[in-house]
């Protein structure tokens, strides 16, 4: 099964990212609707303002997805079939490739008729900023920024997880950022009890959010966007951004669409300015479709390397980790032979 299990992780990878971007999000039965439904009610149980209930909430609403992947990768451990289609299942339940996308590709269509109540009812499908006095080009930057972030967080972060770590990397991921959606954020109710989720999320998607900020870079010219530029600013104004991931991803895209992002987002009940990304003007209807295009060119190089890695290095530091216990065991045995005689010595004479 050793052989077996990195062939059957990424082919289920593979086939789970085919399903989202042929099929899409589930209509009806969303998994992770479930978990949201389930992990709201575990809140309202456990809330008090303050973090270590906020930390014992988080410890779990992500435990229990984990184990439940762990209890499936042991039923499965002579079953590769199996297990490639549990993963594929689990794989096509976090990923929303596609939905982005069309979404985004939505929003061009409604700004381009010129229909801004229709674009700003829209919005709510992307992001939970307050879209009642957002004009044409705001709404396009939110449309963008969206993108970008929920490349990483959407499409590539669960598919190194998924590389990384199989059916638990995968689920427990979606767990943890689908508590950051919920309780992450900064509102006077959330601001101690979701701090561990939302510096969980920062943590599992700091790789991810720097993979996405290079594959865009890398694919920009899908889009007829220039590599050079994208790495430039990329490199420049990667660490502006508030957040530590989200600027990793925006400003590889607003380099690679020759755009500037960033400025005054306003939420209900709150705003925030933040500092601008890129150069050249704000983002209009027509570069939602470029957005679109390179998220959709990151997913696919990134399941690509996905699918790699349980067969390259991850077989390989497998091997590596089972050779180094069997030399600590030998090592402990010799130990043991050598020193055994003299440590009951020892005891029988009372020193």
């Amino acid at each position: 099964m050793r052989r077996t299990a990195p062939v059957a992780n990424a082919v289920g990878l593979v086939a789970g990212y085919a399903l989202d971007r042929l099929l899409g999000d589930p209509r009806r039965w969303h998994p992770v609707a479930g978990f949201g439904q389930a992990a709201s009610a575990l809140e309202r149980r456990l809330y008090r303002p303050d973090r270590t209930a906020g930390t014992a909430f988080t410890a779990l609403a992500v435990g229990a997805p984990v184990l439940l992947g762990a209890a499936a990768v042991a039923a499965t451990r002579h079953r590769p079939v199996t297990r490639a289609v549990l993963v594929a299942a689990g794989t096509w339940s976090v990923l929303g490739g596609r939905t982005l996308r069309h979404e985004a590709t939505v929003m061009g269509r409604t700004l381009r008729a010129g229909d801004l109540p229709a674009a700003r009812r829209r919005l709510g499908h992307l992001c939970g900023r307050d879209p009642s006095t957002l004009d044409e080009s705001e709404l396009a930057r939110a449309t963008v920024e969206s993108v970008a972030e929920n490349t990483s967080d959407a499409v590539v972060a669960p598919l190194v997880w998924g590389a990384v770590a199989g059916l638990p990397g995968l689920l427990g991921y979606r767990a943890a950022n689908t508590l950051d959606a919920m309780v992450g954020h900064r509102s006077a109710r959330y601001a101690r009890f979701g701090t561990s989720a939302a510096r969980l999320d920062d943590a599992l998607n700091l790789v991810p959010s720097r993979l996405t900020g290079l594959l865009t870079i890398a694919v920009a010219p899908v889009a007829h966007g220039d590599r050079q530029r994208a790495w430039r600013v990329w490199r420049r104004d990667r660490n502006d951004h508030p957040s530590p991931n989200a600027g990793q991803c925006e400003a590889a895209m607003a380099g690679a669409l020759g755009v500037r992002l960033g400025g005054r987002n306003v939420y209900f009940g709150r705003s925030e300015v933040r500092p601008f990304l890129g150069d050249g003007p704000r983002p209009e209807a027509r570069h939602l479709k470029r957005a679109a295009q390179i998220s959709g060119a990151v997913g696919l190089a990134a399941v690509g390397l996905a699918a790699a890695y349980p067969v390259t290095v991850g077989r390989l530091a497998a091997a590596l980790g089972r050779h180094g216990l069997r030399a600590l065991g030998r090592h402990g045995s010799d130990v043991a032979g050598r020193r055994g005689p003299a440590a009951v010595a020892d005891r029988g004479s009372g020193r």
